[in-house]
Formats: structure tokens, sequence, C-alpha cells
């Protein structure tokens, strides 16, 4: 069995190395011995060798094991060395972006960026609309300014009657590539062509329109037909509406973004509606029928007698429509709306009422007796689910 060459000895390296010493070694070596640029016989194995080394040393424990007992000290850590190469670099490519920077390319071939059309960039419209729009749907115009293809030069840049010229300094590629010759053969950097900016054209004649950027600001109305049951948030996509495509490709969509103005009397709490309603101390001992506003008109709520702050009623199906998804407009069903009861005590009585009230009071009595049932506070809790 060979023996195994000292690790030091391997990297050419003192014994006193440090890891930056040791890493500049080792891809030295590495470039030098990679089996894809190395044709001699041994380099597989050498390369092997260098990269077990360069594992052990780089390593502080190991590194320690190994000065103190030799190899017999990191049998075990060497054990799941596979030779891969496990350095910073998976091929030979690695090495040159490593060394070299740029792209990679064998025998000067090169490696093109890719061009063609491409599609417009999405937009996006803040609308705001009422509680009630948000609630019945309704269609609404708006005014986008966005950019559009130069109507002067229809998207070449160049003013009528010339046309672009493609780039002396790419010669029309949008890239610019420069072989290097090293150890490992010839290698191109590709680069991104500073004359024309990668679009493999220069605009001598700049469009008086645009001034040479192909597209102007233009403002366009639209109709945008809003659903019913939207809320805060919701998107309506407009297809094709969005910033024209490059080099011939789709333009890109706007998407509407729904703001709904709050209501003074309802809130909205998923598609349910919610409203405070006050009614007198009379109305809620006796008992009352009374005219409920919703979204819809007035509605009749009979109030039973004995009725207490924090009661809820609730009124099914007048909330709001349930989003129909599937844009076909079909009846998906509404929310409820809840009635939040407050029983309002007078401040100010006329005598007339105050005569009244103190007959009351006489024939209620004064005794105060605990309750165990909820009260107000935690009827009012339960009712809006905190």
């Amino acid at each position: 069995m060979a023996t195994k060459r000292d690790y030091y000895e391997v990297l050419g390296v003192a014994r006193n190395a440090n890891k930056d010493e040791l890493k500049k070694a080792y891809r030295r070596l590495a470039r030098q011995y990679h089996p894809d640029v190395n044709s001699e016989a041994d380099a597989s194995e050498r390369f092997k060798e260098i990269n077990e080394a360069y594992e052990m040393l780089s390593d502080e424990n190991m590194r320690a094991r190994y000065d103190r007992f030799g190899h017999a000290g990191v049998e075990n850590g060497a054990g799941g060395f596979s030779g891969g190469f496990d350095g910073g670099f998976g091929s030979v490519a690695d090495i040159f972006e490593e060394f070299f920077g740029g792209a990679f390319s064998g025998g000067g071939s090169g490696r093109r960026r890719r061009r063609g059309p491409r599609r417009g960039a999405d937009l996006r419209y803040d609308l705001k609309i009422s509680f009630e729009e948000a609630v019945f749907g309704v269609e609404k115009d708006i005014d986008v300014t966005r950019p559009a293809i130069c109507p002067s030069c229809s998207g070449s840049g160049a003013e009528p009657g010339s046309q672009p010229k493609g780039c002396p300094t790419c010669n029309g590629s949008g890239e610019v590539r420069r072989v290097q010759q090293s150890i490992l053969g010839s290698f191109v950097n590709v680069a991104t062509c500073p004359t024309c900016q990668g679009t493999g054209e220069v605009i001598e004649t700049p469009c008086q329109t645009c001034h040479g950027r192909k597209q102007v600001q233009e403002t366009r109305s639209l109709k945008v037909k809003i659903p019913a049951g939207v809320d805060n948030d919701t998107q309506i996509r407009l297809t094709n509406e969005g910033a024209p495509g490059v080099d011939g490709g789709p333009p890109g969509n706007l998407f509407v973004v729904i703001r709904v103005l709050e209501h003074k009397i309802y809130e909205r709490r998923g598609d349910d509606i919610w409203i405070d309603l006050e009614i007198n101390v009379a109305q809620a001992a006796l008992g009352d029928e009374i005219l409920v506003p919703t979204i819809d008109g007035e509605e009749k709520l009979s109030v039973p007698p004995g009725t207490e702050s924090g009661k809820v009623f609730r009124l099914k199906g007048k909330g709001v429509p349930h989003l129909d998804r599937s844009g076909r407009g079909a009846d998906v069903g509404r929310g409820d709306q809840h009635v939040l009861i407050h029983v309002s005590i007078p401040k100010k009585l006329s005598e007339e009422q105050r005569d009244l009230f103190e007959k009351l009071a006489r024939t209620l009595g004064k005794e105060v007796v605990p309750q165990r049932e909820k009260g107000i506070f935690s009827q009012l809790k339960d009712a809006l689910g905190l």
C-alpha cells in the first residue's frame, strides 16, 4: 500500500501557513490538476490528493490532530472524503468564474445573451368607491396615465424618415466580448454593450416626440365594471391595459385596486353589516315596532318588552352580496345585518316626564337585587365576539 504524502508537502506550503496561504495554494493546484484541463494520466489522483489535503488542513480541529498524530490522527475524519470538487469549485467553469470573472466559454465560442419580445409591465390604479357602490356594484369611468408606443416613430425611437442603425461597437449583438488566454485555454468574457446598452442599435436622429425613448405618456379613458360585494384591496384586472411590450411583446395588465370609503352609520364585517341603534327606556321596557335603516331601505323590527342595551337583532339577507368570483353574475347570496341596541337614558326631563318617572319609581321600589346572569357588558362582548 502506497504511503500517503504529507499534506503540507502536497499543497507546497509551510507547516505554519495561515488560512489564506492554504487557500491560495489549493486553488493554484486545483486549476493545474483539474481533470477537465489536465490530460495527464495521474491528474485525477493528484487532484483527489490536493482536495483531501486542503479538506484536512482547512479544518482547525483536523489540522490540530494531524499536526500531533499525523495521518493516523485524521483517518476517521478523512474516511468520508469522496475526491469530489468540494473546495469551492464545481467544474472548470467555476474556476474561471472565481479567478477571471465574467461568462465562461471554451474555444472562443462565447455565450450570447438572448433577446426577443418581452411582455410589458403591469400597472396599478387605486379607485375609491362609496360603501353603497361596493355593496351593489357599479361601472366607473377612469382616466389612466400610462406609457404608450410613440405614435410619431412607431416605437423605433428614430425621427420619421430615418432608422436606427446597428451598433458599431457590438455589431448589433448587444454584447461585447473579450477573449482571454490562460493556462486553462481560451475564454470569453461577455458583457452588455456600453454604447447601445444592450439594444444592438444606435439612434443617430432621435424622434422629436419621444426623444429616442420609444415611448410617450398617454392618458386613456377606460370603463371598469365593479361587481357587487367588493371590499378594500379587491383587485380587478383589465387585460392588456398595462405598459406596452418590448420588441413586439404583448402589453401588460392594469390592476384596479378598490378602496371603499367608510359609511356614516354602517360598519362592514366580512359580508355582514352592523349598525348601532338607540331606543328610549319606554320602548325598551314596553316593547315597540321600529324602522331600521338598511342598505336596501327601511325595515321593520319588532323590539320585545324588556330589551336591554347590548341586545343584538339579525335581519337575514340584508348584508353585503357574496362576491361572485366566477364573473357570471350569479346570485350567490348575501350576508346579514346586525342591529346592536342601545337604551338611551334621558339626561334632561320635562316636569311631566319627571312626574311620570317619580310615579314609576314609587311602584318599582328602591331595593337593589344582585344578579348572577350576564350583565350588559358581558352581553355586549358576546354580541361583538370579544
